[in-house]
C-alpha cells in the first residue's frame, strides 16, 4: 500500500499502535533498539582524537538497515519517534546518519504516552534531533566504554577470565560490600523494655515503660528492670495527662521510575528487570477490544514527580464523581522533583484515570494487571487530599513509673481510601484506639512484661533499598538501575539471600582492586558529580569532549599504576573432602562464572564437575532411593528434585516435607501463601498450617 510518511520507533508492538493512530497515509516500522553502536571487539573510542567514538552497525540489523533504507526512499518524509529520552535521542542521530536525514530538518517527533491524541498532537510540532542530548547519551557511552574497557582487561589477567567494571554497578558493589562490612563489625547491645497491658473497666488497651520520677530512662540490663518493677507496688495507675490532636497525611507523589521499581519489589514482590519490562508493554500499548490498542501508562524512565495540568483535571472529576468532591484536592500544590532530576517529562501515570484497574482486568495478564493497579492508585491517591488522624497520648504514673499509650484512628481517609505506600521494613501503619481517658482517671494493669532485646545490625540491601540509596547520593539516572542490578549478579559479585544482597568472596576482590587503584570509581560523590556533568552537556552547559577529558587524563594515570601495581590473584580452591568417582583424586570446590561447583583437581587430565547441592534430609517420595536436594533453574528460582537425576526425574517448584497426605497417600509440599506457608497435597484438597 502506497504511503507518504515513513515513522521510525523502538519496537514492533509500538509501531503497531501508532500505525492505528496515524491512518493509511503513514507506514511505522521499528528500528528494534539501537542500530549502530561501539564494537564489542575492542574499545571502538580515539582517545588522541577527542575521544571520537567508532560507531559500526550492530550485528544481526543487516536486514532491518536495508529494510528501513528501502522504505525511507519511498516516502516523501521520514519522522524518528524513538523513546523521549537521552537513548532515544541518540537512536534517532543514528537513524539520521544511516538514512542520510538532514540534522536540521525537522523529523524528530516525541510523545509521553500512546494515546492517539498525543501521538496526533506531536506529529503537529516535529521539532530537529536535539544534538545537546545525543552528546549527553554519547559522553555517557564513551565513559562507560572507556571505564569497562579500561579496567576489564586488567581483571582478567590479574584475578580471572570474565570479569567487569562499570562506572554505576562499581558504586553498587562497593555499597552492598560497605554494609557487610558493618554488619561484620556489629556488636550487639542489650537492652530491655517493659510492656504493659491495662484496663478501664473492662476495655482494655497497651502502654509502654517510658521513664522514672519525670525522666526519660534507658533500660540496659535486667537490674535496671528490677530496680523499676520494685517500684510497682499495685494495679492502680493514675492518668496524669491526655494529648489529643489531629494529625494530616499527605498522599505520596505520582511514581518516578526509581520509586516505581521500589514498591513494587514491596508490594508486588516484582524484581526491577521484571518491573520495567512490564511497564515497557503497558506504555508500548495493549489491545482494549473495540476501543483498539492503547498506551496504558505514561514514559516509564523518569525521575520527574510532575503531572499534566490535562491529567490532574481529569483526575479530579473522576475523584469528585467516585468518592465524592470532599476527597478531591483541587489546590493541589506543584509536587517538587528532587534535586537534580532532568524533568524531562512527566512522572508515570495512567494515560486515563477513567481507565480504572476493574475495566482493565479483561485486557490484562496477571503481572500487568498488578503493575497497572498500582500505578493507577498511586496516581489517583496523589491528586487525593490528606488523610486525618486523630491521635491519642496518654501518661500513666504510679509511684513515679511512668507508662505511655499511643493511639490512633482515622477520622477521614483521604487519598488512605485509594493507596497507602509501602515501607521497607514490610509493617504496616494499623489503628490502635484507646478508650476515652480523662486526666484523673485511673487505670488498672493486667498484666506488666519485661522483655529482653539486643541492637540488630543494619539489613542488608534489598533491590529496593538499594536503588533508594544509590538514588539518594545521585548515583546514576532511572535508565541504568536496572541492568545495573542485573549485572553485578551475572558477574557473581553479588548473591541474592532472602532477596537481599550478599556479596560474594569475588565480588569482595574486585571491589577491593577498584578501591585501592581506582577510587574515584567506587566514589559515589565522584560518580554524582559525574552525573551533573551529563546533565550540563544536555543543558548545553558543557562540551562533552570537556567532561570526558576531565575524567580520563587522571583515569589514565591509574590505569598505569594498576597495570605495574595489581599482582596476580590466586583464588584457592577449597577441599571437598571427598574423593572424584571417575580417576580417585580429590575433589574441590572451584569458584566459576556462576559461582561455586565441585571439580577434580586432577584437571585437565579428569574433567568431572559437579553443582554444589544441598540436601535437605527428605527422602526422595517417588524412588525412595535418593535425598531431595535443592537445585536452581537458569532464571536462578529454586525447585527441589531427586539426588538420583537423570536415573529419577523427580522435581517440585515447592518443597517436599517427608510426609504422606493422610487421605490420598500422596507426598505433601510446603507451599508459600500469603500470611506465611501452608503444607498442602499437589493431588488433593488437604492442606495444614506449618508448625512455627
Amino acid at each position: 500500500m502506497a504511503y507518504k510518511y515513513l515513522v521510525i520507533v523502538e519496537s514492533p508492538a509500538k509501531a503497531k499502535t501508532i500505525e492505528k493512530y496515524l491512518g493509511r497515509n503513514y507506514k511505522v516500522v521499528a528500528s528494534v533498539g539501537h542500530i549502530r553502536d561501539l564494537p564489542k571487539s575492542k574499545m571502538g573510542i580515539d582517545v588522541e582524537n577527542n575521544y571520537e567514538p567508532h560507531y559500526i552497525s550492530i550485528r544481526g540489523k543487516g536486514d532491518i538497515i536495508k529494510n528501513l533504507r528501502s522504505a525511507a526512499k519511498k516516502a516523501q518524509k521520514v519522522y524518528l519517534a524513538s523513546d523521549p529520552d537521552r537513548e532515544g535521542e541518540a537512536i534517532a542521530w543514528h537513524l539520521a546518519f544511516l538514512l542520510g536525514l538532514d540534522l536540521n530538518d525537522k523529523n524528530r517527533v516525541v510523545f509521553n504516552e500512546i494515546t492517539k491524541d498525543a501521538v496526533k498532537a506531536a506529529f503537529k510540532e516535529p521539532r530537529s534531533i536535539n544534538l545537546n542530548l545525543v552528546d549527553a547519551q554519547q559522553a555517557r557511552r564513551v565513559l562507560d566504554r572507556l571505564v569497562g574497557y579500561s579496567i576489564s582487561p586488567i581483571l582478567w589477567k590479574k584475578v580471572k577470565k570474565g570479569l567487569s567494571a562499570g562506572r554505576v554497578q562499581s558504586v553498587a558493589l562497593k555499597m552492598i560490600i560497605d554494609r557487610e562490612k558493618e554488619i561484620r563489625k556489629f556488636e550487639p547491645e542489650e537492652y530491655w523494655s517493659i510492656d504493659g497491658n491495662f484496663k478501664k473497666e473492662k476495655k482494655k488497651f497497651k502502654a509502654n515503660f517510658w521513664g522514672v520520677d519525670g525522666k526519660k530512662r534507658k533500660l540496659s540490663t535486667a537490674a535496671d528492670v528490677k530496680e523499676v518493677t520494685q517500684k510497682i507496688t499495685s494495679k492502680d495507675y493514675d492518668v496524669t495527662k491526655v494529648e489529643k490532636q489531629e494529625r494530616k497525611r499527605n498522599p505520596a507523589a505520582p511514581f518516578t521510575t526509581s520509586s516505581m521499581q521500589q514498591e513494587a519489589a514491596r508490594k508486588l514482590n516484582f524484581r526491577t528487570r521484571k518491573t520495567m519490562m512490564v511497564a515497557q508493554q503497558l506504555y508500548e500499548g495493549i489491545a482494549l477490544g473495540k476501543q483498539g490498542t492503547v498506551g496504558l501508562i505514561t514514559y516509564m524512565r523518569t525521575d520527574s514527580k510532575r503531572i499534566a495540568d490535562s491529567a490532574k483535571q481529569e483526575a479530579a472529576t473522576f475523584i469528585e464523581e467516585t468518592y465524592g468532591s470532599e476527597y478531591t484536592a483541587h489546590s493541589n500544590k506543584a509536587i517538587k522533583n528532587a534535586q537534580g532530576a532532568q524533568d524531562a517529562h512527566e512522572a508515570i501515570r495512567p494515560t486515563s484515570a477513567l481507565r480504572t484497574p476493574e475495566q482493565m482486568e479483561t485486557y490484562l495478564d496477571k503481572d500487568q494487571m498488578k503493575l497497572y493497579r498500582l500505578i493507577w492508585s498511586r496516581f489517583v491517591a496523589s491528586q487525593m487530599k490528606p488523610a486525618i488522624l486523630d491521635t491519642m497520648k496518654v501518661t500513666l504514673v504510679q509511684n513515679g513509673v511512668t507508662f505511655i499509650a499511643n493511639g490512633s484512628k482515622i477520622k477521614f481517609h483521604g487519598f488512605m481510601k485509594v493507596y497507602v505506600e509501602g515501607r521497607d521494613d514490610g509493617k504496616e501503619d494499623k489503628e490502635n484506639i484507646l478508650p476515652e481517658l480523662l486526666e484523673g482517671d485511673k487505670v488498672q494493669s493486667v498484666d506488666i512484661e519485661p522483655k529482653q532485646h539486643f541492637t540488630q545490625p543494619p539489613a542488608r540491601f534489598s533491590e529496593a533499598t538499594l536503588i533508594r540509596t544509590l538514588e539518594e547520593n545521585g548515583v546514576g539516572r532511572p535508565s541504568t538501575y536496572a541492568p545495573t542490578l542485573d549485572t553485578i549478579q551475572r558477574r557473581y559479585y553479588v548473591k541474592l539471600a532472602q532477596k537481599r544482597f550478599e556479596p560474594t568472596e569475588l565480588g569482595e576482590i574486585v571491589n577491593g582492586l577498584i578501591e585501592e587503584f581506582f577510587p574515584r570509581i567506587v566514589d559515589s560523590h565522584f560518580t554524582a558529580e559525574m552525573e551533573k556533568d551529563l546533565d550540563s552537556v544536555e543543558e548545553g552547559k558543557e562540551q562533552w569532549i570537556k567532561v570526558v577529558d576531565r575524567f580520563y587524563r587522571p583515569f589514565e594515570t591509574e590505569l598505569t599504576k594498576a597495570e605495574e601495581g595489581i599482582e596476580k590473584i590466586q583464588i584457592k580452591d577449597e577441599p571437598a573432602g571427598f574423593d572424584c568417582e571417575l580417576c580417585g583424586h580429590p575433589m574441590v570446590i572451584k569458584l566459576g562464572k556462576y559461582g561455586k561447583f565441585y571439580a577434580c583437581s586432577n584437571f585437565p587430565d579428569c574433567r568431572n564437575t559437579k553443582p554444589i547441592i544441598k540436601e535437605i534430609g527428605v527422602e526422595c517420595p517417588v524412588c525412595h532411593q535418593g535425598q531431595v536436594v535443592e537445585r536452581k533453574s537458569k532464571k536462578n528460582r529454586i525447585f527441589y528434585g531427586c539426588s538420583n537425576y537423570p536415573t529419577c526425574e523427580f522435581t517440585s517448584w515447592d518443597k517436599p516435607v517427608g510426609r504422606s497426605c493422610p487421605k490420598c497417600d500422596h507426598y505433601l509440599v510446603e507451599k508459600k501463601v500469603k500470611g506465611g506457608k501452608q503444607v498442602i497435597c499437589p493431588e488433593g484438597d488437604y492442606e495444614e498450617a506449618v508448625q512455627k
